[in-house]
C-alpha cells in the first residue's frame, strides 16, 4: 500500500490550558493542505510517501527512512512509534498479534514547520496498518490511539476541516471550505523548537474565541483570526513578521504562522506571482486547495 502523506495548516491558534502531563489545552481549526498536490489541479509536490507492505517471512516489522533528514534515534520516530502503538491496540482491542510489516517512508514535508507532517505520517501508519491488517479499528479507537502519539495526531485520522479542542483529539468537523484557492507556504531555514514556542504563552489569561469569525470570508479574518504564538516568536525571530507582510503586501487575504512556527502561509484568491528572491533563506510552497 502506498500512501502519499499530506499536511495540515491552523487558521488561528489558541492555547488555553497546562494539564498535569505536560501537555496543553488548544483551540483551533486545523486545515488540510496537499490533498490533490502533484495532480494537474496543484501540480507542485507537497506530501511525504509512506509505503507499507506485509512481511510474511519476517520476524519483526523492518523500518526505512529517505527524503529529508530525520534527526531522531529510531524509538522516537513517530512512525515507529505509530507502529507499536498500532501493535499494542490491535492485541487489546482484538487479541491479535500484528504481523511483521516493511514500512518505508519518504520525507518531504518539512519539519518544526508547524504543518504536522510527523504527526501526519504517524496517524497514516496507523489508518494503514488497520487496513492491512483488517482490524476495522473504530475512528474513534484510532483517534484514541493517536492522540498518545501528539497532538497533532488525532486530527489526521478524521483530515477533513475541523475545529480542534482539548489537546487536539475532540474534533468537530466544520464546512469551511477553502477550495479553489492558493495556498502560498513561506519556510524559513530554521525550524522553532516546542520548548521555545510554548515559553511564550501565558495560560492564565482570558481567551476570547477568536475563531468565531471563521465562517466569515478569509478577506474578513486578519485582526480577528489570531494566532497566539506569533507575538513572541515574531519578537524572536524579526523576519517572520516581514515573511507576513510581504505575504499581505502580494495580495494574500489572510495570513498567519502555522502552528507554533516556523512555516506562515498566505491564502490567496488566485495564483501568486512571488519570486523566491522575495524571501532570501527560505523555501517556498505553492499549493491549490
Amino acid at each position: 500500500m502506498i500512501i502519499f502523506v499530506n499536511a495540515k495548516i491552523n487558521i488561528g491558534l489558541q492555547v488555553t490550558a497546562r494539564r498535569p502531563d505536560g501537555y496543553h489545552e488548544l483551540s483551533t481549526l486545523f486545515y488540510p493542505i496537499g490533498l490533490r498536490s502533484g495532480t494537474p489541479y496543484s501540480p507542485q509536490p507537497f506530501c511525504d510517501i509512506l509505503e507499507v507492505t506485509e512481511l510474511p517471512d519476517a520476524e519483526t516489522t523492518r523500518f526505512t527512512f529517505t527524503g529529508n533528514a530525520i534527526d531522531c534515534p529510531l524509538e522516537k520516530n513517530l512512525v515507529y512509534k505509530a507502529a507499536k502503538a498500532f501493535e499494542e491496540a490491535l492485541l487489546r482491542k482484538t487479541g491479535k498479534a500484528m504481523p511483521p510489516f516493511d514500512i518505508r517512508l519518504e520525507k518531504h514535508i518539512p519539519d518544526g514547520a508547524g504543518l504536522g507532517g510527523g504527526s501526519a505520517d504517524a496517524s497514516l501508519t496507523l489508518k494503514a496498518l488497520n487496513e492491512l491488517t483488517g482490524a476495522h479499528l473504530s475512528d474513534e479507537d484510532l483517534i484514541e490511539t493517536a492522540a498518545g502519539l501528539g497532538a497533532d495526531c488525532p486530527f489526521f485520522i478524521l483530515n477533513r476541516p475541523c475545529l480542534a479542542k482539548g489537546i487536539g483529539e475532540i474534533m468537530t468537523p466544520v464546512d469551511l471550505s477553502l477550495e479553489g484557492k492558493w495556498l502560498l507556504i513561506v519556510k524559513p531555514a530554521f525550524g522553532i523548537p516546542t520548548r521555545e514556542a510554548f515559553a511564550g504563552i501565558d495560560c492564565g489569561r482570558d481567551h476570547a474565541d477568536t475563531l468565531a469569525p471563521l465562517c466569515l470570508n478569509p478577506a474578513e479574518w486578519p485582526g480577528k483570526v489570531e494566532n497566539e504564538f506569533e507575538p513572541h516568536i515574531f519578537e524572536a525571530h524579526p523576519e517572520l513578521p516581514l515573511i507576513k507582510q510581504t505575504l499581505y503586501d502580494a495580495g494574500a487575504l489572510y495570513a498567519q504562522m502555522s502552528g507554533s512556527g516556523s512555516a506562515l502561509f498566505g491564502i490567496f484568491d488566485s495564483e501568486p506571482d512571488l519570486s523566491p528572491d522575495a524571501f532570501p533563506s527560505s523555501r517556498l510552497f505553492k499549493i491549490r486547495l
